[in-house]
């Protein structure tokens, strides 16, 4: 548990803001892999109770900073959002199973997201490509508006987009874009919601891709408690938070 100071807050658009934040100490962060996240403790919201689950997007080593992809949903993550430069956000961190890295940097992999499900997803393409694989990213959702961070997603690797009005790359759902037929990967991962890593995972399954996705079940605690995020695997019903949130598609019962 550690005091974070809000070192930058912007609005990306009418629900999403990137919080930059660093340890108010002043330590180095500790190591951080993606698929990780972080629970907020929203002390300024007398109906928050329990703390706020959230991806990490991104650890900037030189500037020592955890960047969070926060979208504004109930009374909790509206305060989150509303928090001004300097003002301070108290984290359980780092939380949860991390996406696995292949041994070969020859594998193709391919990042698949939807609107904020992108978040971890921009930390996972700059570990694989500092690890020297070509990581490509195919993002979509409802409008260009909901494509987050593009920018930052082409400093790691080829960007495809797809929004169900048209407005940016193909109209259509990610599972549509004309790339997964011209194309051949060898390990796909997966965050957003669930009927779209549900259509992923049977992609992948269907073609023999090895494929991790990352659920975004509701954590109140992050420790295994409270038994608010159990999902059922072959192996029973298991935490999300303790167990993932990153699971192999074999690992689920998705594809039965």
């Amino acid at each position: 548990m550690l005091d974070f100071i809000v070192r930058s807050n912007e609005q990306l658009n009418s629900r999403n803001h990137l919080l930059k934040v660093s340890p108010s100490t002043g330590e180095k962060l500790p190591p951080v892999f993606p698929g990780q996240f972080v629970q907020i403790w929203v002390d300024d919201s007398p109906s928050t109770f329990l703390r706020r689950p959230i991806s990490i997007n991104f650890i900037d080593e030189k500037a020592n900073e955890m960047w969070l992809l926060v979208q504004k949903i109930g009374e909790g993550t509206k305060k989150v959002c509303a928090r001004k430069e300097g003002s301070l956000l108290n984290m359980i961190f780092p939380l949860g199973k991390s996406f696995s890295i292949p041994a070969d940097t020859e594998t193709k992999t391919l990042l698949i997201g939807g609107g904020v499900g992108t978040a971890p997803l921009l930390f996972l393409g700059k570990v694989l490509k500092e690890k020297g694989f070509s990581p490509e990213f195919l993002l979509g959702g409802y409008s260009k508006n909901d494509l987050l961070q593009l920018g930052n997603f082409e400093k790691y690797g080829t960007v495809y987009c797809t929004t169900e009005d048209g407005t940016k790359g193909e109209k259509g759902l990610v599972t549509h874009h004309s790339i997964l037929q011209k194309k051949k990967y060898d390990f796909i991962y997966s965050c957003g919601p669930q009927p779209m890593m549900m259509a992923v995972a049977k992609y992948a399954h269907e073609n023999g891709i090895s494929c991790e996705v990352s659920l975004e079940n509701l954590m109140a605690c992050g420790f295994g408690a409270c038994l608010c995020c159990t999902e059922k695997t072959t192996k029973g019903n298991v935490c999300t938070c303790t167990e993932g949130p990153v699971f192999n598609i074999k690992e689920l019962t998705w594809i039965d």
